[in-house]
């Protein structure tokens, strides 16, 4: 075991260096594209119906039926779901790096195909873009488990969590990015494509040119994978799935001395691999996960859970919000690539105010104040932000009373990314051995994102109006938008007692956190006489 704890004990003690940044860009530049592809859609799909939903006559602009909108908006959610899942266990069965560049090209391949879709059919350009995004997701969900798995497994103990939320943070650059992106195209076509206002001309409102508008959106999302593709595939495999997983000591000692530019040396012992091999061998569905890891799986995929459907129900109430403050005025006074633009500048101003300082928060202070610290005070601060809002919601709805409530709405989703959403995603990658840390990562973040379909969808239908005759066109009667606020400030309380069941994973080696320290020592001790010398891990 001296061999692959030195190689393992280097890691963690060794000073930030620069491939630990050429780390977080490779990785991070995966997440500005998985938040770029997922957030995307909502910039455009106002557009869509315009284009394909146009009804003659009618006073309003078209708009997607619910149900073809539910899937658009949906569809990447299941992919995502399922790539976590699968994705994660491929990453602890084949390697981090192969498992890596798959998702990577399944993301560009997908990304470019949803904006090609077929015909001019509006059921076939549908189903041909719902396939692809769902293929698209497929590849943005492997690429939670295996970004979070190799930082955590790259980064040195000190600065762990600040680069593994560094990671997640480039989310915030990817909704920033997407919006920006939307606005330049949007103000190129609208400068050359002239066109008047819907209530002018319904159909000359909409230029045949707005069709490449949403093309082009979506397959930009390709571009910044495929510039990290060549360095994704020259990065090593990290130590700790060479040391651990695929027992090759010598190999992890050679490619980190590579990395990190030291000599690290090791002496393998041919027993001690053995002993690690015959002690740490539990899987995934057996008593000894359950009695050391269980609660802290179940603490992970709850708290996930009920986060991500606080977090995605936003998207209920941002066109409300924005169109009673003005931002984004009625759509019929609008042509249709205005009213992109338009969509797009509201969502960047929230990403840029609310969104991306959350992120950065969370990034300088999580290996000062520690993970747990963090999530709690961020889901509280959600709970009362949500019963701020709720309780008297017929107060903010009145006019002069906007301002505070989009003032309220904005604390909520910063400290939600000061907070729980950045924190759920760090700490799965930092409690599990290393032989199941992808596969549990994958299995958290499915029940995330689990959760962010309840949101977004459940609550679409939940927040209707009490009256049906109020309802939107094609939804039952709901419950009210007060009411839906309530709820959610119930998931996040819900969201805060979970967090109890959590470790806190500052300051600590992985193999401290994921107690693989201890089996190797006592199996060790069996093999080798040298037990004390094994049973601590260097801090």
């Amino acid at each position: 075991m001296a061999g692959d704890m030195k190689v393992l004990n280097a890691l963690d003690s060794t000073k930030t260096q620069w491939y630990h940044f050429t780390a977080i860009i490779i990785a991070g530049m995966g997440f500005f594209t998985d938040a770029y592809d997922l957030f995307c859609i909502s910039l455009v799909t106002k557009l869509l119906g315009r284009i394909y939903y146009h009804v003659d006559g009618s006073s309003k602009p078209g708009s997607l039926p619910p149900n073809v909108s539910a899937a658009v908006n949906g569809v990447a959610f299941c992919g995502t779901l399922a790539g976590q899942l699968f994705f994660g266990w491929l990453g602890d069965k084949m390697g981090r790096k192969k498992v890596y560049g798959m998702t990577l090209m399944l993301m560009c391949l997908c990304s470019i195909a949803s904006g090609l879709s077929f015909s001019r059919e509006p059921k076939t350009v549908m189903a041909t873009l719902c396939f692809f995004r769902f293929w698209l997701g497929f590849g943005i969900g492997g690429d939670y488990p295996l970004s979070a798995t190799i930082m955590s497994e790259y980064a040195n103990k000190k600065t762990r969590g600040a680069f593994i939320a560094a990671v997640f943070a480039m989310q915030g650059f990817g909704i920033l990015g997407g919006g920006i992106f939307a606005i330049i195209i949007s103000a190129a076509f609208e400068a050359s494509f002239k066109a008047p206002a819907y209530q002018v001309d319904p159909l000359g409102s909409t230029v045949p040119q707005a069709d490449y508008v949403w093309r082009i959106i979506l397959m930009v999302g390709s571009l910044p994978a495929l510039l990290t593709y060549y360095w994704r595939m020259k990065m090593p495999e990290t130590a700790r799935y060479t040391a651990l997983v695929a027992k090759n000591v010598k190999q992890a000692t050679a490619d980190m001395e590579k990395v990190m530019q030291v000599d690290i040396g090791t002496e393998q012992k041919e027993p001690a691999v053995s002993a690690v091999k015959s002690g740490n061998e539990f899987g995934l569905f057996t008593k000894k996960f359950l009695n050391r890891h269980g609660l802290h799986l179940l603490g992970t995929t709850s708290t996930w859970f009920l986060l991500d459907i606080a977090y995605y129900s936003q998207n209920l109430f941002q066109k409300d919000i924005f169109s009673a403050i003005g931002w984004i005025p009625a759509a019929k006074t609008m042509n249709a690539i205005e009213e992109v633009q338009k969509i797009a500048r509201a969502q960047t101003l929230i990403a840029l105010c609310s969104t991306v300082p959350g992120y950065w928060f969370t990034v300088f202070l999580i290996d000062r104040i520690g993970r747990f610290t963090i999530q709690v005070i961020g889901f509280t601060m959600m709970t009362v932000f949500m019963f701020a809002l709720a309780i008297p919601y017929h107060h903010w709805t009145l006019p002069g009373h906007h301002i505070v409530f989009v003032i309220l709405y904005s604390l909520t989703f910063f400290f939600a990314n000061f907070g729980p959403n950045a924190t759920t995603f760090v700490v799965p990658a930092e409690i599990f051995p290393a032989r199941l840390r992808s596969t549990c990562h994958g299995i958290s973040a499915a029940c995330g994102k689990l959760g962010a379909m309840v949101g977004a969808f459940g609550f679409l239908y939940l927040a209707q109006p009490q009256d049906k005759s109020k309802a939107d066109a094609g939804y039952p009667a709901g419950i009210g938008v007060r009411n839906s606020l309530i709820v959610l400030g119930v998931v996040n309380l819900l969201g805060l007692f979970f967090t109890f069941l959590v470790p806190e994973s500052k300051g600590k080696s992985l193999e401290e956190m994921s107690r693989e320290n201890e089996n190797s020592a006592e199996e060790g001790a069996e093999v080798e006489n040298h037990s004390s010398d094994n049973r601590t891990v260097p801090v």
